[in-house]
């Protein structure tokens, strides 16, 4: 990881925890809050990822995962600005959703990091069982409102802190002779 990446990482992690405090402290707009940040967090790394693949990934071996992420990114980015008056309670249930998909990612990626041999799995598997365990707090909260706000408030402080933490590790650097 480079000096930038580890920058990016702890920025992206006092980000994250400082919009949690914004939205646990203001529990009335928070769904609101949440829905004009959400497509901008969304569309940022989806034209990021574009305009990597446009520029760079379709010619590597296996570019063409930056396309498709870029592409669900974005789409997810649209449909998110089209939910504007919808009720509170089909955001919590989307965002439930993401939590739910986002868990179960992590929890594939650190399954393939066990698989290599690598010491990061422990660190990804928690977080997955985390956002995992967040979506389902939030399904036995979703009628109220206030409480699920504060539950992904606090998801929100624990990614921004596992963010701040990978961000810091040591990673091992292999040379080829």
């Amino acid at each position: 990881m480079t000096r930038l990446q580890r920058v990016e990482g702890i920025l992206k992690g006092l980000i994250m925890i400082g919009f949690a405090i914004a939205l646990m402290t203001n529990l009335r707009e928070g769904c609101k809050l949440i829905m004009d940040v959400l497509p901008v967090v969304l569309m940022v790394p989806a034209v990021s990822m574009l305009f990597f693949w446009f520029t760079m990934a379709r010619f590597m071996v296996g570019g063409r995962v930056a396309l498709f992420r870029g592409v669900i990114l974005l789409d997810l980015a649209v449909f998110t600005t089209t939910l504007d008056n919808v009720r509170d309670f089909y955001i919590i249930l989307y965002l439930v959703l993401i939590h739910a998909f986002a868990g179960l990612i992590e929890m594939l990626r650190a399954s393939e990091a066990y698989s290599g041999g690598a010491s990061s799995w422990r660190l990804k598997a928690a977080h997955g069982i985390m956002d995992i365990a967040i979506a389902i707090a939030c399904i036995f909260f979703i009628h109220r409102i206030h409480i699920a706000i504060m539950i992904f408030g606090f998801g929100l402080i624990y990614s921004g802190i596992l963010s701040i933490i990978s961000a810091c590790r040591r990673t091992k650097l292999v040379f080829i002779q």
